[in-house]
Protein backbone atom coordinates (compact mmCIF):
# COMPACT_ATOMS: atom_id res chain seq x y z
CA UNK A 1 0.00 0.00 0.00
CA UNK A 2 1.53 3.34 -0.80
CA UNK A 3 1.29 7.03 -0.08
CA UNK A 4 -1.59 9.02 -0.18
CA UNK A 5 -0.76 12.98 -1.42
CA UNK A 6 -2.63 14.84 -0.17
CA UNK A 7 -1.37 18.56 -1.85
CA UNK A 8 -1.05 18.48 -5.36
CA UNK A 9 -2.23 20.75 -8.40
CA UNK A 10 -2.94 20.60 -12.06
CA UNK A 11 -3.08 22.84 -15.19
CA UNK A 12 -4.97 21.94 -18.22
CA UNK A 13 -3.04 22.00 -21.01
CA UNK A 14 -5.79 23.99 -22.88
CA UNK A 15 -8.87 26.33 -21.41
CA UNK A 16 -11.46 28.49 -23.39
CA UNK A 17 -10.78 32.14 -23.96
CA UNK A 18 -12.23 33.47 -20.08
CA UNK A 19 -12.53 37.08 -21.65
CA UNK A 20 -15.04 35.39 -24.45
CA UNK A 21 -16.71 32.52 -22.27
CA UNK A 22 -16.93 34.31 -18.82
CA UNK A 23 -16.17 38.46 -19.18
CA UNK A 24 -13.93 40.94 -20.22
CA UNK A 25 -11.02 41.26 -17.67
CA UNK A 26 -7.10 40.37 -17.19
CA UNK A 27 -7.50 37.02 -17.02
CA UNK A 28 -5.15 33.96 -17.14
CA UNK A 29 -3.85 32.26 -20.37
CA UNK A 30 -1.50 29.30 -21.61
CA UNK A 31 1.41 30.38 -23.94
CA UNK A 32 2.42 26.81 -24.76
CA UNK A 33 6.05 26.55 -26.09
CA UNK A 34 6.39 22.97 -26.42
CA UNK A 35 4.28 19.50 -25.82
CA UNK A 36 5.91 19.41 -22.74
CA UNK A 37 6.05 22.76 -21.88
CA UNK A 38 4.15 26.52 -21.42
CA UNK A 39 3.66 29.43 -19.78
CA UNK A 40 0.64 30.95 -17.48
CA UNK A 41 0.27 33.84 -18.84
CA UNK A 42 -1.56 37.37 -17.04
CA UNK A 43 -1.78 39.88 -19.62
CA UNK A 44 1.29 40.54 -21.02
CA UNK A 45 3.00 39.43 -17.84
CA UNK A 46 4.44 36.01 -17.46
CA UNK A 47 3.30 34.32 -13.92
CA UNK A 48 4.60 30.65 -14.18
CA UNK A 49 6.37 28.46 -16.08
CA UNK A 50 5.08 24.74 -16.18
CA UNK A 51 5.52 21.27 -17.64
CA UNK A 52 3.06 18.38 -18.99
CA UNK A 53 2.97 16.96 -15.25
CA UNK A 54 0.45 19.66 -14.62
CA UNK A 55 -2.14 17.98 -17.25
CA UNK A 56 -0.54 14.84 -18.51
CA UNK A 57 -1.78 12.00 -16.46
CA UNK A 58 1.07 9.62 -17.60
CA UNK A 59 3.54 11.61 -16.91
CA UNK A 60 2.06 12.22 -13.38
CA UNK A 61 1.51 8.38 -12.72
CA UNK A 62 4.92 8.06 -13.78
CA UNK A 63 6.14 10.40 -10.80
CA UNK A 64 4.26 9.16 -8.60
CA UNK A 65 5.29 5.02 -9.33
CA UNK A 66 8.53 6.17 -9.13
CA UNK A 67 8.13 7.88 -5.42
CA UNK A 68 5.74 5.11 -4.49
CA UNK A 69 2.26 7.38 -4.09
CA UNK A 70 -0.40 5.23 -4.85
CA UNK A 71 -2.93 8.30 -4.84
CA UNK A 72 -2.84 11.58 -5.18
CA UNK A 73 -5.13 14.72 -4.25
CA UNK A 74 -4.99 16.30 -7.18
CA UNK A 75 -6.61 20.38 -6.55
CA UNK A 76 -6.73 23.53 -8.29
CA UNK A 77 -3.83 26.28 -8.67
CA UNK A 78 -5.11 29.09 -6.88
CA UNK A 79 -4.69 31.51 -9.31
CA UNK A 80 -8.19 30.55 -11.21
CA UNK A 81 -10.20 30.54 -8.05
CA UNK A 82 -11.04 33.96 -9.20
CA UNK A 83 -11.90 35.38 -6.06
CA UNK A 84 -11.54 38.83 -7.12
CA UNK A 85 -14.29 38.39 -10.08
CA UNK A 86 -18.25 38.19 -9.18
CA UNK A 87 -19.84 35.83 -8.11
CA UNK A 88 -21.69 35.06 -11.66
CA UNK A 89 -18.04 35.04 -13.37
CA UNK A 90 -16.39 33.03 -10.62
CA UNK A 91 -18.90 30.32 -10.74
CA UNK A 92 -18.13 29.79 -14.76
CA UNK A 93 -14.45 30.23 -14.45
CA UNK A 94 -15.32 26.65 -11.70
CA UNK A 95 -17.72 24.88 -14.00
CA UNK A 96 -14.58 25.28 -16.83
CA UNK A 97 -12.09 24.17 -14.37
CA UNK A 98 -13.71 21.56 -12.33
CA UNK A 99 -14.73 19.58 -15.92
CA UNK A 100 -11.17 19.82 -16.88
CA UNK A 101 -9.67 18.57 -13.71
CA UNK A 102 -12.14 15.70 -14.09
CA UNK A 103 -10.63 14.93 -17.80
CA UNK A 104 -7.20 15.18 -16.59
CA UNK A 105 -8.12 12.38 -13.65
CA UNK A 106 -10.04 10.16 -16.11
CA UNK A 107 -7.70 8.27 -17.17
CA UNK A 108 -6.66 6.70 -13.86
CA UNK A 109 -9.95 7.33 -11.33
CA UNK A 110 -8.52 5.30 -8.25
CA UNK A 111 -5.44 6.88 -8.01
CA UNK A 112 -5.88 10.51 -8.86
CA UNK A 113 -8.42 11.84 -6.72
CA UNK A 114 -10.02 15.38 -8.48
CA UNK A 115 -11.30 18.18 -5.63
CA UNK A 116 -13.08 21.37 -7.41
CA UNK A 117 -12.76 24.83 -6.53
CA UNK A 118 -16.05 26.98 -5.85
CA UNK A 119 -16.86 30.58 -5.98
CA UNK A 120 -16.48 31.28 -2.37
CA UNK A 121 -16.81 35.13 -2.60
CA UNK A 122 -20.43 34.08 -3.36
CA UNK A 123 -21.79 31.60 -0.13
CA UNK A 124 -24.79 30.09 -1.86
CA UNK A 125 -23.26 29.69 -5.40
CA UNK A 126 -20.09 27.90 -4.08
CA UNK A 127 -22.48 25.57 -2.02
CA UNK A 128 -24.47 24.35 -5.12
CA UNK A 129 -20.72 24.55 -7.23
CA UNK A 130 -19.49 21.85 -4.44
CA UNK A 131 -22.79 19.83 -5.17
CA UNK A 132 -22.19 19.57 -8.34
CA UNK A 133 -18.61 19.09 -8.98
CA UNK A 134 -19.48 16.48 -6.22
CA UNK A 135 -22.32 14.85 -7.87
CA UNK A 136 -19.65 14.79 -11.38
CA UNK A 137 -16.95 12.72 -9.82
CA UNK A 138 -14.93 14.99 -7.32
CA UNK A 139 -14.13 14.26 -3.82
CA UNK A 140 -13.66 17.68 -2.49
CA UNK A 141 -12.99 21.08 -2.66
CA UNK A 142 -9.34 23.06 -2.27
CA UNK A 143 -10.33 26.46 -1.05
CA UNK A 144 -8.50 29.58 -0.61
CA UNK A 145 -7.68 30.74 2.96
CA UNK A 146 -9.01 34.31 2.26
CA UNK A 147 -11.48 36.34 0.09
CA UNK A 148 -9.69 39.84 0.41
CA UNK A 149 -10.32 41.40 3.87
CA UNK A 150 -12.58 37.95 4.42
CA UNK A 151 -11.44 35.52 6.64
CA UNK A 152 -12.88 32.12 7.27
CA UNK A 153 -14.75 33.18 10.69
CA UNK A 154 -16.31 35.60 7.78
CA UNK A 155 -20.33 34.44 7.86
CA UNK A 156 -20.33 33.71 4.13
CA UNK A 157 -17.87 31.17 4.89
CA UNK A 158 -19.05 29.66 7.61
CA UNK A 159 -22.20 29.06 5.77
CA UNK A 160 -19.83 27.15 3.10
CA UNK A 161 -18.15 25.29 5.66
CA UNK A 162 -21.47 24.11 7.84
CA UNK A 163 -22.47 23.36 4.36
CA UNK A 164 -19.22 20.97 3.45
CA UNK A 165 -19.65 19.46 6.88
CA UNK A 166 -23.79 18.63 6.75
CA UNK A 167 -22.71 16.63 3.27
CA UNK A 168 -19.15 15.29 4.38
CA UNK A 169 -17.37 17.04 1.56
CA UNK A 170 -13.94 17.31 2.63
CA UNK A 171 -12.10 20.84 2.63
CA UNK A 172 -8.61 21.67 2.03
CA UNK A 173 -7.28 24.94 2.59
CA UNK A 174 -4.59 26.90 0.44
CA UNK A 175 -3.04 29.74 1.21
CA UNK A 176 -3.40 32.12 -1.52
CA UNK A 177 -3.10 36.21 -2.87
CA UNK A 178 0.17 37.17 0.01
CA UNK A 179 0.56 40.84 -0.13
CA UNK A 180 3.39 42.12 -1.55
CA UNK A 181 5.56 45.28 -0.98
CA UNK A 182 9.08 46.03 -1.73
CA UNK A 183 10.47 43.95 1.23
CA UNK A 184 8.55 41.11 -0.14
CA UNK A 185 9.07 41.42 -3.58
CA UNK A 186 12.23 39.77 -3.93
CA UNK A 187 13.80 36.82 -3.37
CA UNK A 188 9.91 35.10 -3.19
CA UNK A 189 9.73 36.63 0.17
CA UNK A 190 5.80 36.22 -0.26
CA UNK A 191 6.26 32.57 -0.51
CA UNK A 192 8.80 32.45 2.32
CA UNK A 193 7.09 34.35 4.86
CA UNK A 194 3.93 35.68 3.49
CA UNK A 195 2.29 31.55 2.82
CA UNK A 196 3.34 30.42 6.22
CA UNK A 197 1.91 33.65 7.64
CA UNK A 198 -1.20 33.42 5.41
CA UNK A 199 -1.81 29.97 6.66
CA UNK A 200 -1.49 30.92 10.38
CA UNK A 201 -3.97 33.64 10.34
CA UNK A 202 -6.27 31.75 9.06
CA UNK A 203 -5.93 28.73 11.56
CA UNK A 204 -6.51 32.05 14.37
CA UNK A 205 -9.46 32.99 12.43
CA UNK A 206 -11.06 29.70 12.49
CA UNK A 207 -10.59 29.73 16.35
CA UNK A 208 -10.86 33.04 17.72
CA UNK A 209 -13.75 34.03 15.12
CA UNK A 210 -15.33 30.53 17.11
CA UNK A 211 -15.97 28.66 13.38
CA UNK A 212 -14.93 25.57 15.41
CA UNK A 213 -17.59 26.62 17.99
CA UNK A 214 -20.30 26.79 15.70
CA UNK A 215 -19.32 23.89 12.97
CA UNK A 216 -19.71 20.69 13.97
CA UNK A 217 -16.22 18.29 14.33
CA UNK A 218 -17.81 16.44 11.21
CA UNK A 219 -16.35 18.63 9.01
CA UNK A 220 -13.26 17.28 7.46
CA UNK A 221 -10.64 19.77 7.40
CA UNK A 222 -6.69 20.58 6.21
CA UNK A 223 -4.65 23.41 5.96
CA UNK A 224 -1.64 23.01 3.10
CA UNK A 225 1.90 23.54 4.08
CA UNK A 226 2.28 22.40 7.74
CA UNK A 227 -0.44 24.69 8.52
CA UNK A 228 2.17 27.43 8.51
CA UNK A 229 3.61 28.72 11.33
CA UNK A 230 1.12 27.98 14.10
CA UNK A 231 2.06 24.95 15.32
CA UNK A 232 5.52 26.57 16.36
CA UNK A 233 3.77 30.08 17.64
CA UNK A 234 0.73 27.98 19.30
CA UNK A 235 2.45 28.54 22.70
CA UNK A 236 2.74 32.53 22.11
CA UNK A 237 -1.43 31.89 20.96
CA UNK A 238 -2.20 30.20 24.21
CA UNK A 239 -0.10 32.61 26.37
CA UNK A 240 -2.08 35.73 24.42
CA UNK A 241 -5.50 33.97 25.20
CA UNK A 242 -4.56 33.17 28.93
CA UNK A 243 -3.13 36.67 29.53
CA UNK A 244 -4.98 39.01 27.76
CA UNK A 245 -8.80 37.40 27.49
CA UNK A 246 -9.98 41.07 27.04
CA UNK A 247 -8.91 41.01 23.84
CA UNK A 248 -8.12 37.22 22.58
CA UNK A 249 -10.15 34.82 24.83
CA UNK A 250 -12.88 35.12 22.65
CA UNK A 251 -13.59 31.35 21.49
CA UNK A 252 -15.06 29.20 24.05
CA UNK A 253 -12.13 27.35 25.05
CA UNK A 254 -8.34 27.96 24.89
CA UNK A 255 -6.56 27.74 21.28
CA UNK A 256 -4.73 23.66 22.30
CA UNK A 257 -8.25 22.53 22.55
CA UNK A 258 -8.78 22.76 18.92
CA UNK A 259 -5.99 20.85 17.65
CA UNK A 260 -8.18 17.27 16.37
CA UNK A 261 -10.23 19.91 14.65
CA UNK A 262 -7.85 19.73 11.62
CA UNK A 263 -5.51 18.46 9.83
CA UNK A 264 -1.95 19.73 8.09
CA UNK A 265 -0.27 18.36 5.67
CA UNK A 266 3.25 17.21 5.75
CA UNK A 267 4.94 19.98 3.32
CA UNK A 268 7.92 21.29 6.14
CA UNK A 269 11.05 19.83 4.48
CA UNK A 270 12.81 19.16 7.29
CA UNK A 271 12.18 16.37 10.24
CA UNK A 272 12.92 19.12 12.79
CA UNK A 273 9.72 21.01 11.27
CA UNK A 274 7.90 17.64 10.99
CA UNK A 275 8.70 17.21 14.74
CA UNK A 276 7.62 19.92 16.02
CA UNK A 277 4.08 19.07 13.82
CA UNK A 278 3.27 16.17 15.13
CA UNK A 279 4.35 16.86 18.71
CA UNK A 280 1.95 19.91 18.60
CA UNK A 281 -1.09 18.42 16.69
CA UNK A 282 -0.58 14.63 16.97
CA UNK A 283 0.39 11.75 14.74
CA UNK A 284 -3.47 11.76 13.56
CA UNK A 285 -3.64 15.47 12.11
CA UNK A 286 -0.36 15.07 9.86
CA UNK A 287 -1.00 14.20 6.06
CA UNK A 288 1.72 13.46 3.81
CA UNK A 289 1.64 16.21 1.06
CA UNK A 290 3.62 17.13 -1.80
CA UNK A 291 2.85 20.37 -3.50
CA UNK A 292 3.79 18.68 -6.78
CA UNK A 293 4.57 19.31 -9.74
CA UNK A 294 5.84 23.06 -8.52
CA UNK A 295 9.35 23.21 -8.01
CA UNK A 296 9.28 24.62 -4.04
CA UNK A 297 7.78 21.34 -3.33
CA UNK A 298 9.00 18.19 -2.59
CA UNK A 299 10.67 15.20 -4.01
CA UNK A 300 10.56 12.52 -3.64
CA UNK A 301 6.96 12.69 -2.05
CA UNK A 302 7.16 11.92 1.39
CA UNK A 303 11.08 12.06 2.42
CA UNK A 304 10.85 14.07 5.22
CA UNK A 305 8.86 11.08 6.49
CA UNK A 306 11.39 8.42 5.75
CA UNK A 307 13.84 10.71 7.41
CA UNK A 308 11.88 11.26 10.64
CA UNK A 309 13.50 8.61 12.84
CA UNK A 310 11.45 9.84 15.59
CA UNK A 311 8.55 8.16 14.12
CA UNK A 312 7.98 4.49 14.31
CA UNK A 313 6.55 2.65 11.43
CA UNK A 314 2.72 2.89 12.56
CA UNK A 315 2.97 6.52 12.94
CA UNK A 316 4.75 6.73 9.46
CA UNK A 317 1.50 4.58 7.82
CA UNK A 318 -0.48 6.84 9.82
CA UNK A 319 0.80 9.73 8.23
CA UNK A 320 1.64 8.60 4.76
CA UNK A 321 -1.75 6.79 4.26
CA UNK A 322 -4.29 6.22 6.78
CA UNK A 323 -4.55 9.45 8.08
CA UNK A 324 -5.63 10.67 4.57
CA UNK A 325 -8.04 7.87 4.58
CA UNK A 326 -9.45 9.27 7.08
CA UNK A 327 -10.13 12.58 5.82
CA UNK A 328 -10.98 11.25 1.97
CA UNK A 329 -13.64 9.56 3.72
CA UNK A 330 -12.27 6.05 2.33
Amino acid sequence: MGTIDVHTHFVPSAWPDLSTQVGPGLWPTLRVDSERDAMIMLGETEFRRIGDDCWDASARLADMDADGVEMQVVSPTPLFFSYDKSGDEAVKVARIFNDLALEICAPAPERLIPFAQVPLQDPDAACAEADRALASGHAGVEIGNHVGDRDLDDEGMVMFLQHCADNDIPVFVHPWDMPGSPRLDRWMARWLTGMPAETHLSIIAMILGGVFDRVPPTLRLAFAHGGGSFAFWLGRFENAWLQRPDLIGVSERPPSAYLERFSVDSVVFDPVALRALVETLGTSQVMVGSDYPYPLGERPVGSVVDRADFLDEAQKRAIRRDNALRFLGR
